[in-house]
């Protein structure tokens, strides 16, 4: 069985759905679907939520009746049948009724995650109904009695693993199988969310729990490039990626996935495709366990970083001087991304920049700290580590003309990264595709 995953645009009109539920009937195997919300309709209950916490119940309610308005609407689009009109509506209708009882109690934190599951759950059986609408046999398998964090907030495996199975058994002979992505249960039974990688982790933990075939993540590009094609010119869709290249990519700044979301697939060893709704027909990028010797496969950018530097005389030879340094960090829960050190200072990178001033002022008792604002980190993600390949050479070559302010290299198999400002960041990322992707 393969799990398929569709964001919010995909759903996000009635014509949308109808082509959704067309491509996951197409060759009539069984499949999971993991479905988002409509897009737009999160944001939209996120300002629900802030009216309620400001204590203005009439200004939720208008925000609630004119997203009740826009699903009646597509509700009354999307079916061809009066009897499944009336009853997805009447569903409809049921659902912002509750969302107004919520204009009549003290709002809590709770609340606001009861409030933004209600996407999910609108979404999956509005499709649900159209698929049986449409003769298919379809049953929807709520989310929320099979995904479970833990008490640090992490996803219960070995509970979601039981309840996948569980539901699959308890419901055999079905071709399509429905569920929410991004909504759970935590630890207390209270409904949660996943947060990082949204319904993208759903798919990968539902698809690792039950062995699936394939896990498919479905967008509206042609799978991961290997360059920003916003910003770059002449980039190419990626075919194939290592599961740890796919997770330097995303980290780094390829905003097609979540690089925690695919952790459960790679230790599971589950392949996951990356796919467009908009061309099916196009291969677009698999992401597995097999490394492809001596290539480079892409570039990415992380913008908004700061540098720190922090030189000090008395660090030559100072033992435990860099555990002081990052345990000011870790005392802040501000993560450290590139690392550069020499004989008297130390140079770091961080994209959270909340408690700055506070890390600044305890690493003074260090040395002398820089701070410079407005970086781009770069990173070249590939096998780095051929014995005859030197495309580190080729990389830095590229950026003979360009200041740079840090390079990191060693700390991975699969990544160089470069850190410089802000401005030099698309002459950058070209010189760097021009180099390393037109041999």
């Amino acid at each position: 069985m393969k799990v398929l995953k569709f964001g919010g645009t995909s759903v996000g009109t009635p014509q949308r759905m109808k082509e959704v539920s067309k491509l996951i009937t197409s060759d009539g195997k069984p499949k999971m679907v993991v479905l988002s919300a409509m897009s737009g309709t999160t944001n939209t209950l996120v300002e629900i939520s802030d009216y309620l916490y400001k204590k203005n119940p009439e200004g939720a309610n208008t925000i609630i009746n004119r997203l009740e308005q826009k699903y009646i609407r597509h509700a009354q689009e999307i079916y061809n049948t009066e009897e499944w009109r009336e009853k997805t509506i009447q569903f409809l209708h049921e659902e912002f009724d509750y969302l107004r009882s919520f204009t009549k109690i003290h709002f809590t934190s709770f609340e606001e995650k009861v409030i933004l599951a209600q996407g999910e759950i609108m979404s999956t059986n509005m499709v649900t109904n159209y698929l049986l609408e449409c003769g298919v046999k379809t049953v929807l398998l709520p989310a929320l009695d099979i995904i479970r964090t833990d008490k640090n907030s992490e996803p219960d495996f070995n509970y979601i693993k039981d309840k996948s199975v569980t539901a699959l058994k308890e419901n055999p002979d079905y071709e399509i199988y429905i569920t929410q992505g991004f909504i759970c249960r935590n630890a207390y039974g209270e409904i949660d969310n996943l947060l990082r990688g949204g319904s993208d982790y759903t798919a990968c933990l539902i698809g690792a729990a039950i062995q699936a075939e394939e896990i498919q993540i479905w967008t509206d590009i042609d799978g991961m490039h290997n360059n920003d094609p916003r910003v770059v010119k002449h980039t190419e869709p990626v075919r194939q990626l290592h599961f740890e290249e796919a997770a330097e990519l995303a980290y780094f700044g390829a905003k097609i996935l979540h690089p925690t979301c695919i952790q459960p697939a790679k230790f599971a060893g589950v392949p996951v495709r990356l796919l467009n709704t908009m061309d099916p027909e196009a291969p677009g990028t698999t992401i597995n366990n097999e490394f492809q010797h001596g290539k480079i496969k892409a570039v990415a950018a992380k913008e908004d970083i700061v540098c720190i530097q922090i030189q000090s005389s008395r660090m030559l030879l100072a033992h435990g001087f860099l555990r002081k340094v990052f345990e000011i960090f870790e005392s802040y829960k501000t993560s450290i991304d590139m690392v550069c050190t020499s004989e008297v200072g130390v140079s770091v990178t961080i994209d959270n920049v909340s408690q700055l001033c506070n890390i600044t002022d305890e690493l003074k008792k260090y040395g002398t700290v820089t701070v410079d604002t407005d970086m781009v980190i770069i990173c070249v993600v590939g096998d780095l580590h051929s014995d005859n390949v030197g495309f580190e050479t080729l990389a830095c070559q590229a950026l003979k003309e360009i200041p740079v302010r840090m390079i990191s290299y060693g700390g991975s198999n699969h990544n160089i990264s470069f850190l410089v400002h802000k401005e030099d960041k698309v002459r950058t990322m070209q010189a760097l595709s021009d180099t390393l992707f037109s041999m």
